[in-house]
């Protein structure tokens, strides 16, 4: 059964069972490792990479007005109460 939190073992007792906890860890459990009672390292299973990326596979979307004008900027229709924009004259 894979435990929810961390078990704690401290750094003796991590080298002299090390290939008992290195079991555990294949299992899915992580272990906290200790010196002094502070926790300095974690020892936990290491995920499957990702697969190769494959150039090509990607879905690429380009709309028919992608190039179209830009229209004018208009700051008094986006943040007509801004405290900051210099007042009209």
């Amino acid at each position: 059964m894979v435990a929810t939190t961390p078990t704690t073992v401290n750094v003796y007792d991590a080298k002299t069972h090390l290939s008992k906890l290195l079991a555990r860890v294949e299992s899915g459990e992580r272990i906290v490792i200790s010196r002094a009672g502070k926790p300095v390292a974690i020892l936990g299973p290491i995920s499957e990479p990702r697969g190769r990326r494959i150039p090509g596979h990607d879905r690429i979307v380009i709309h028919p007005d992608f190039d179209d004008p830009i229209p004018e900027f208009d700051p008094d229709y986006f943040h007509p109460e801004d405290p900051l924009r210099p007042a009209k004259e």
